[in-house]
């Protein structure tokens, strides 16, 4: 298995990071690799337009129209 060597890293985020290991109950390396596999081998985020394209098409356009009523002035600023 091939090494990572990140150099240059704030002293604040490796103490943060040791924190972390800590609190999960493992080395500060563990606690790297389980950072970088969730970051980079996590699901991928969808975007908004597959969102929409993934919601099943139900109902009728009637049924999500704005129903207003004309007795009661709309509040602009409150």
């Amino acid at each position: 298995m091939p090494d990572l060597l990140v150099r240059g890293v704030d002293e604040a985020i490796v103490k943060a990071l040791k924190e972390r290991a800590g609190r999960h109950g493992r080395s500060a390396e563990a606690e790297h690799r389980a950072i970088l596999a969730a970051a980079l081998l996590g699901p991928r985020k969808r975007s908004f337009a597959e969102v929409l394209a993934a919601m099943p098409d139900v109902g009728q356009d009637a049924d999500f129209e704005r129903v207003q009523d004309s007795r009661v002035a709309p509040r602009v600023f409150d």
